[in-house]
């Protein structure tokens, strides 16, 4: 599991070759802008996160598609962390599009080719 300040895409594109996909999950805490990666469970990297003091409203669950870079596909909005319905968001995705914005800012600023 990384904290990362900045991450290139060779990197994501190592770490995605130990999952069962080509793809590397991680969590991103909108309020203090972390990325946490590189853990085989969402959960394990939120509670990383809630050790070091973030809260459980500031955190929410993605994958990153290395090979998928610079697209659309590049950022998935898919983990049971996500499943929150007090604060109306009842899938594995964000449901809100400026949430899901935000995360794309946070991780777009962490991430290069």
């Amino acid at each position: 599991m990384q904290l990362v300040d900045r991450i290139s895409v060779s990197e994501l594109l190592a770490m995605s070759e130990k999952m069962s996909e080509p793809l590397v999950k991680g969590v991103v805490d909108i309020n203090d802008q972390l990325l946490v990666v590189d853990a085989e469970m969402h959960v394990d990297q939120e509670q990383f996160l809630l050790e070091r003091g973030s809260k459980q409203s500031d955190l929410w669950g993605i994958n990153l598609w290395p090979g998928q870079y610079g697209t659309d596909g590049f950022i998935e909005f898919d983990s049971m962390i996500n499943i929150r319905p007090w604060q109306n968001n009842r899938s594995r995705s964000v449901d809100n599009q400026t949430l899901r914005e935000r995360i794309k800012a946070i991780v777009i600023e962490k991430t290069y080719e």
